[in-house]
């Protein structure tokens, strides 16, 4: 197991890893959900969300917690197209002065969110917008093992996505802690 006892988190950004984005329009496959969830027919990109998406995430061997601007609204409406329960969300922090320092230095302004919100547990990100800044900055900051796994926003998660992330979260449920990123 993880260090802490408990599974790893994988905290899943929206727009880009579930709701793909940035290439010609027609190149995006739509879905229907059936049944369609209230109040999701004003949003049209919530149909390039593939449904096969929750059964995948919902196989992997953690604990999934949404980590997007969405914030609750990914329950409401994301959540039962792709069939998963409601999930726990990050709160994120009011803007402050150091994350506008750390923006300027190129450190994402979810990172120390996630860390902090992680709490020394191991944990994969996902999402389309990670860089070496962050993965750097969580290497330093970070006690438990972490993943951070960006996801072509075009294309959004792929079969090679869910390879990786699922052979990271094998190995990191039979390693033991770290003081570092994996």
């Amino acid at each position: 197991m993880t260090g802490s006892g408990q599974r790893p988190l994988l905290f899943l950004d929206v727009d880009g890893p579930l709701i793909p984005f940035g290439a010609a329009p027609q190149q995006y496959p739509t879905y229907q959900a059936s049944p369609e969830p209230q109040g999701t027919g004003s949003n049209p990109l919530l149909a390039r969300i593939n449904p096969k998406h929750g059964p995948r995430l919902a196989a992997l061997p953690c604990d999934l917690v949404w980590a997007t601007t969405w914030m609750a609204d990914a329950n409401e409406c994301i959540a039962p197209r792709i069939g998963l329960p409601k999930l726990k969300v990050v709160t994120w922090p009011e803007p402050s002065d150091t994350d506008e320092q750390d923006e300027r230095n190129g450190l994402h302004w979810k990172t120390r969110a996630l860390v902090d919100w992680a709490a020394g547990r191991s944990f994969a990100w996902v999402d389309d917008e990670i860089t070496n800044t962050d993965r750097t900055w969580v290497s330093a900051h970070h006690r438990g093992h972490a993943l951070l796994h960006r996801v072509d926003p075009r294309q959004g998660l792929t079969d090679c996505d869910y390879v990786a992330l699922n052979e990271w979260l094998q190995r990191t449920i039979g390693a033991p802690p770290s003081h570092g990123s994996a």
